[in-house]
């Protein structure tokens, strides 16, 4: 497993049977996956295959299936057809879980839990032990040491997603889901999100990241995009104008 992710400040048989069911486990691996919902398809059969280490920025307006694929990468959603694997594994798997970290686009936390306690709460159930000076080096980071014994239910929404944050970064992942992370957040807020996730890339993590935010999609190595649950783009950040790209899929 990848070392455990860290703030730069840190002291110190469900394989796909495809051609492809011959190369090592990727990461992420979609094979025809699809989701249908009553009123319309989310996201038409879509096959992808994201490697180990690989940081993909995952574009789309709103509706466009990315909120859709993330979760069923995620394990909280179930595919309509297809599958999608998680190095091998089916998402909703123990195996799975233990190497997935998951930052939902809607922060949502225990009403009677501090955010320390939260912290706790994640690492431990994660096995994680030494803790404590990981979790007040990430709110260090995030600005949030002085809030710590507070209720994060009663923060602006920018505070609640950095503590969604700190949550997503206190346990050890080699995959990282992220749906949007950077709404709600301040200038400083976006600093250091990419820090962390440009450490958490260093440390060799996977890194898959729905967002719109110029300064992370141009220092990816691939851009997956999604328009009307369609694949529109699959490639390096080099063969694209990343500002149209973004812009285009910001407004649908």
């Amino acid at each position: 497993m990848s070392r455990h992710p860290r703030p730069p400040s840190r002291r110190d048989n469900d394989t796909n049977q495809t051609n492809t069911s011959r190369l090592p486990a990727a990461a992420v691996e979609a094979f025809a996956v699809a989701k249908d919902y009553a009123e319309a398809p989310a996201l038409h059969p879509l096959t992808l295959r994201i490697e180990h280490g690989q940081r993909v920025a995952l574009l789309g307006h709103n509706g466009s299936g990315k909120t859709t694929f993330i979760r069923m990468a995620a394990g909280l959603l179930d595919p309509t057809a297809g599958s999608v694997n998680i190095d091998g594994h089916a998402p909703s798997s123990l195996e799975a879980r233990t190497l997935t970290s998951y930052l939902a686009d809607t922060p949502v936390f225990y009403d009677d839990l501090s955010v320390w306690e939260h912290l706790e709460y994640v690492a431990r159930m994660h096995g994680v032990t030494e803790w404590e000076q990981h979790a007040a080096d990430l709110l260090d980071h995030l600005g949030l040491y002085a809030r710590a014994e507070e209720l994060p239910q009663r923060f602006s929404r920018g505070l609640r997603q950095k503590v969604a944050i700190a949550i997503a970064f206190i346990r050890p992942f080699e995959l990282l889901l992220v749906d949007e992370p950077f709404v709600g957040l301040d200038a400083a807020g976006r600093e250091a999100l990419l820090a962390l996730l440009a450490q958490a890339g260093s440390d060799g993590a996977t890194l898959v990241v729905a967002t719109h935010e110029l300064s992370f999609v141009s220092r990816v190595e691939r851009i997956v995009a999604l328009r009307d649950g369609h694949l529109i783009h699959d490639g390096p950040p080099t063969d694209t104008d990343i500002d149209a790209l973004v812009r285009t899929d910001a407004v649908g």
